[in-house]
């Protein structure tokens, strides 16, 4: 064989190999807290701040620490690497993308908030008085 075809083939199988090592690194799936502490993968965490835990952010650290309970109901110290989201005090649900730095700990490097929607509510609480008399 040609050495130049040896080279473009190992060349290509590397490249093949790295793309498919990417792929399976970010592709992070939904799990709850047992399952993140028992493959002790990184994944993503859906569930609710718990308020009546608190919140804390630590500057030195750049830290933001808060409770989080998933759809079990399984409540975890949060630590986000960061500051604290935006939108945090009004979010309806968290998603926390991370792995267990501890038993107890659950650390985060992403942690996305979602917020009631401003468009949600019944037909006649989004429409004026004007716009009424279309639909009747």
């Amino acid at each position: 064989m040609n050495t130049k075809t040896i080279v473009a083939g190992v060349i290509i199988v590397i490249f093949l190999i790295f793309g498919a090592w990417s792929f399976l690194e970010s592709n992070v799936e939904y799990t709850d807290f047992q399952s993140a502490y028992e493959t002790g993968r990184t994944v993503q965490v859906e569930g609710t701040w718990v308020e009546e835990k608190g919140e804390r952010y630590n500057a030195d650290l750049n830290e933001f620490t808060f409770y989080m309970a998933d759809k079990n109901g399984q409540v975890v110290r949060v630590v986000l690497e960061g500051p604290r989201p935006n939108n945090f005090e009004i979010a309806t649900s968290v998603v926390a993308r991370g792995r267990f730095a501890a038993e107890d700990e659950f650390r985060s490097t992403n942690v996305l908030t979602k917020c009631p929607s401003k468009y949600e509510g019944s037909a006649e609480e989004m429409m004026g008085a004007s716009d009424k008399q279309y639909y009747e």
